[in-house]
């Protein structure tokens, strides 16, 4: 065999990748080593797989048909080191979650110490982004994402459906009352988001239409939402993960219940295309599954 592991994961994650820069970073290498990989794995072959310009990478035709066998021994190797494993147990090595933060807080947090005793070996890295972040570029295994999935790059996984309340704080309704109807809305102080902009079009209907909130306050996250609302500061919308044990406790109460439209935001694992996803990332990802059964 000529070539090598690592000349042959280099090929396929700058093809994954888009680029070298991005492979390098992905690989945690220096961009000159990925490079000269690349470049090793050609002269071996004697044939170009990749065309490069200073704009952008071409796969040419023996690339294409090289690409595929490539990814098959990669997810080969992969699946034999995994059945030399005795066990779950024994899955081993650092996976990095990508989520907003109220999710992190809410969800995965509580669910972390859980999952480290089933896993002893398993390293968990998380990271909050409130918005949409590049996973090649942040070296990210999975993202949780919310709502409809629109990168066909990726792979997806739904988790759960978590449906949406408007919700206010007991103190606030006592102080300013409880709209009866959708139009007793525009009286209110409203509290929505600054930068997700769809979240402010609420799951109820005024004049045949869908509400769009104009929020007096707004901030950028989901928590920050919450905790504006159990201050008592105004009404506001949001999803069950995030105020469910709030409505329980009756920190915060449920409004318009006989008018709202039951709607759900679906909320997804989602990973970078591959053919072989490590071990690791998928019992996360059905450990994650499994627990959500109940907002399904």
């Amino acid at each position: 065999m000529k070539s090598t592991f690592e000349e042959l994961q280099a090929f396929v994650t700058i093809v994954d990748s888009g680029s070298i820069v991005a492979a390098a970073e992905h690989l945690s290498q220096t961009t000159s080593g990925v490079s000269r990989a690349l470049s090793r794995l050609e002269a071996k072959l004697k044939v170009t797989l990749i065309e490069r310009t200073t704009r952008k990478l071409k796969l040419t035709q023996e690339g294409q048909l090289f690409l595929e066998k490539a990814r098959k021994i990669l997810h080969d190797l992969a699946e034999a080191e995994d059945s030399l494993l005795k066990s779950d147990e024994d899955i081993s090595g650092l996976i990095r979650v990508d989520s907003a933060t109220p999710f992190i807080l809410h969800v995965i947090v509580p669910l972390m110490h859980e999952f480290m005793q089933k896993y002893p070996k398993i390293e968990i890295e998380l990271n909050n982004h409130d918005q949409i972040i590049d996973l090649l570029e942040h070296k990210t295994d999975v993202a949780i994402r919310f709502g409809e999935l629109n990168d066909s790059s990726l792979h997806a996984k739904l988790l759960c459906r978590s449906r949406l309340y408007l919700v206010a704080s007991a103190e606030y309704i006592e102080q300013h009352g409880r709209p009866s109807k959708t139009e007793g809305l525009v009286e209110h102080s409203l509290i929505g988001f600054s930068q997700s902009l769809h979240l402010n079009t609420w799951p109820v209907e005024l004049n045949g239409m869908p509400y769009t909130a104009r929020p007096a306050i707004k901030a950028s996250n989901g928590e920050t939402v919450r905790q504006l609302a159990l201050e008592g500061l105004g009404i506001t919308c949001l999803s069950r993960f995030l105020v469910q044990d709030d409505l329980n406790s009756g920190r915060l109460v449920a409004l318009l219940e006989d008018q709202i439209k039951i709607e759900y935001q679906k909320i997804h694992a989602v990973y970078y295309q591959r053919e072989h996803l490590p071990k690791r990332v998928r019992l996360f990802i059905e450990f994650l599954a499994e627990k959500l059964k109940s907002y399904l």
